[in-house]
């Protein structure tokens, strides 16, 4: 077939309005720039496509916060991350050890948490949490309105306006029609870097097709089950629950995992689809299509199978195709796989993660995240933050979840503002003010003992 194309008549597009730093993307990433940008005194907009706030950690009901510490006593995020924490646990949204559990042997504590993937290690307490999204899509409007941000929903940012290799503003789409937004500084916090080409910067794709980045999911919740009942069943009878749950795999035509949530009776279902690409719509759409009839077909067989689903039904569907991996940014430091496993330090990092996998393949403590990797290599007004930072695909699926992604925003909204308020370039900011920042703000960085710079 002959590729077609038409050509788009000119047109005159209305400034809708003007800030300091715009933010395109509302999920964790996206978020966290915003809030960080606009509590460190720039005038912000955050733009976002969809009616609610938080991406894949509310409307792809991806709710596990994980590995915010590594088994030891130490946190090693905190900042924002632990904000949503703190804001969830009054109005009973998170299911989450208390911080003074971190690190614990308590045999009783241990046996409890357990049950939880992604809670304990080693035998010890690791601080993970579990959220109810939807209370998180409250406490999310909550930050951005207390840090005075002009908030667009039901905005899908389309395009960068780009002009001399300077990123100058966003177009996005509404029922309002086609509106652009200009600011000083414009941060990616898309997840799967959807103003890069448009803005001209350089960009890769593309993960080993066995990584978890590498596959596309549609998860799920089930409601009126009990979680309690069917871990007893995993614990007692280990080989039977092995048993049936490739069962259901075979049944569904794809792997299917239970899993918490901040509700006994209430748990979400993770998947793994492989070999469909995330930036193309044709199968996007076979996506949602095929993976609410394998739920279906799943679900049946879990229900009358499993312990613990006896009376359940389904919940919902997110409302966000659970993309795990899409465009990264050519940026100007590039975190390869070997930098993780070696644990490579940086003069500039702005956030520090738990290493995962056996220590004799990650020998260094903690991975760094340096900011650099969030510029650009030649593009300017422009910063990613989230998943869609400079990385090659093993390094991006080790640290392209959804704390981690948080942490990143973090540091590129406060270094948006630093920009902003110098009147530089984002890639002209001095690193040790941006950590200095970073440390006032409950970050978390090890070793890093930057100079004090005053304002």
């Amino acid at each position: 077939m002959v590729d077609k194309y038409i050509t788009e008549p000119p047109q005159d597009i209305k400034v809708l309005t003007e800030a300091e730093v715009v933010v395109v993307g509302g999920g964790p990433g996206g978020h966290s720039a915003a809030v960080a940008a606009a509590r460190n005194g720039a005038k912000t907009v955050l733009v976002e496509r969809y009616g609610h706030l938080g991406g894949m950690a509310t409307g792809g009901i991806v709710i596990q916060i994980p590995h915010m510490s590594d088994g030891s006593e130490e946190q090693q995020i905190a900042g924002l991350t632990q904000e949503w924490i703190d804001r969830l646990d009054p109005i009973g949204g998170v299911l989450v050890p208390r911080r003074s559990e971190i690190g614990s042997t308590d045999e009783k504590l241990v046996s409890y948490w357990r049950r939880f993937m992604g809670n304990t290690n080693k035998g010890r307490i690791e601080y993970t949490a579990w959220v109810d999204p939807e209370l998180l899509k409250c406490v999310l409007n909550d930050m951005v309105e207390e840090a005075g941000i002009k908030l667009l929903l039901h905005s899908w940012g389309t395009r960068a306006i780009a002009e001399d290799g300077v990123v100058k503003g966003v177009i996005f789409e509404s029922k309002s029609g086609r509106q652009a937004v200009m600011g000083k500084v414009i941060i990616d916090g898309t997840g799967d870097g959807d103003l890069l080409p448009s803005a001209g910067a350089e960009w890769e794709g593309g993960f080993d097709p066995s990584l978890r980045s590498s596959m596309l999911a549609l998860v799920f919740r089930i409601g009126n089950c009990d979680y309690q009942k069917y871990c007893d069943f995993r614990e007692n009878d280990p080989d039977k629950a092995q048993s049936l749950m490739s069962k259901m795999t075979e049944v569904a035509g794809t792997r299917l995992l239970p899993l918490p949530s901040p509700r006994n009776d209430v748990m979400w279902v993770n998947n793994w689809i492989p070999n469909l690409d995330n930036l193309n719509v044709e199968h996007l759409t076979e996506l949602e299509v095929s993976m609410r009839r394998m739920m279906r077909k799943g679900f049946d067989f879990m229900k009358k199978n499993i312990p613990g689903f006896e009376n359940s039904f389904i919940l919902d569907t997110a409302s966000q195709t659970g993309t795990r991996g899409g465009r990264r940014v050519i940026g100007e430091t590039r975190i390869s796989d070997e930098d993780i496993k070696g644990g490579k330090q940086y003069q500039d990092t702005i956030a520090v993660i738990p290493r995962m996998g056996p220590p004799q393949e990650s020998p260094g403590k903690y991975v760094n995240i340096p900011y650099r990797c969030l510029v650009p290599v030649k593009t300017e007004g422009l910063l990613v933050a989230g998943r869609s930072f400079s990385s090659d695909g093993a390094a991006n699926n080790m640290a392209n979840l959804i704390p981690h992604c948080i942490a990143m925003g973090q540091a590129a909204g406060v270094a948006a503002a630093i920009a902003v308020k110098e009147g530089i370039q984002p890639r002209q900011v001095d690193y040790r003010k941006l950590q200095e920042k970073l440390l006032d703000q409950d970050v978390p960085l090890p070793g890093i003992e930057p100079a004090k710079v005053t304002s």
